[in-house]
């Protein structure tokens, strides 16, 4: 039985939504393998990239970078400092400022993580420019869903 025309918005197939939780879902779990070889988590993988690129960088602007709030981000930043990856400071130039800095082992570790982009890639099988493409219109919609 065909679903009748005014009902065509409510089916699960139709939505945009759902295709993108599924395949952030399955990106995820096609990361997993990868970055257990690093003893990382995914959002772990990706605060990594944030300080390789930024060390230093205030705890504050690493939760706007990775649009994620303290309730979240402190402990994840209590694992990695677990870990030997960083050390939670103190900026000297403003006491109340909490600044992360990498040690020698997280500083290590990005040459290990250096492959794991390529091995995505390989393992998606996907054109460069359709995942430029995704990436694009994934960006315009966040964008957008920012704005509200």
């Amino acid at each position: 039985m065909a679903t009748p025309p005014d009902e065509q918005h409510l089916c699960l197939d139709n939505q945009v939504c759902f295709s993108l939780y599924r395949a952030a879902n399955a990106m995820v779990r096609a990361y997993r393998p990868l970055l257990e070889e690093l003893d990382l988590t995914y959002p772990q993988y990706l605060a990594m990239m944030v300080l390789w690129s930024d060390n230093g960088i205030s705890v504050k602007l690493l939760g706007e970078q990775l649009k994620l709030d303290s309730g979240t981000l402190t402990p994840l930043l209590k694992r990695l400092e677990s870990k030997g990856l960083l050390h939670r400071g103190r900026s000297e130039q403003d006491e109340r400022v909490r600044v992360i800095e990498l040690t020698a082992a997280g500083q290590a570790l990005k040459q290990r993580a250096s492959q794991v982009p390529e091995k995505m890639f390989c393992l998606l099988g996907l054109e460069v420019e359709k995942l430029q493409s995704l990436k694009q219109l994934c960006d315009e919609l966040n964008q957008v869903l920012d704005q509200r």
